[in-house]
């Protein structure tokens, strides 16, 4: 039994029918703009959450000097 009731040669049926209808080419492409866009949010959300942290502790210590130079 595969995903949700649907078994393997079901899926590499689906398979075959997708590379037919978009090519190899394209899903290629598709797959690295996936990723690229997966690697940005992840990139984001880490620095969002480092960000965060950093106003945490500026806010747990007011007496300690900020990283940010004002020039």
């Amino acid at each position: 039994m595969g995903l949700g009731g649907i078994s393997v040669p079901q899926l590499l049926i689906i398979l075959a029918i997708v590379i037919m209808l978009f090519g190899t080419k394209r899903l290629r492409t598709l797959g690295s703009d996936l990723g690229a866009a997966v690697k940005g949010f992840r990139k984001s959300v880490s620095a969002d959450e480092e960000a965060n942290v950093q106003n945490k502790e500026a806010q747990d210590d007011p007496n300690k000097p900020s990283n940010t130079d004002t020039k």
